[in-house]
């Protein structure tokens, strides 16, 4: 495998930095409030990182809760197909 070819968690690349950051004495916050997923990405960029789709808890949720609607409506449908009104 290249170096290329090499993934990482993004979570581990901005655990080593925050904890360098500390080392140093600093007090690094990502994310004032809420999700640091943002942030995050965007440190992970920073550093020319792309950060995995896979990783960003908010796409998986939004994948879940679109197939979820997906599931209802052919649901529907095929109740509507077996049972005309």
């Amino acid at each position: 495998m290249s170096s290329a070819d090499e993934t990482y968690n993004p979570w581990t690349i901005v655990n080593l930095v925050f904890r360098h950051l500390a080392d140093q004495g600093l007090h690094p916050v990502l994310g004032e409030t809420g999700d640091p997923g943002a942030p995050a990405a965007q440190l992970l960029k920073a550093f020319g990182i792309t950060p995995a789709q896979e990783g960003d808890a908010r796409i998986v949720e939004d994948s879940k809760d679109r197939l979820a609607e997906l599931r209802a409506a052919y649901e529907l449908s095929q109740d509507e197909s077996t049972n005309p009104p």
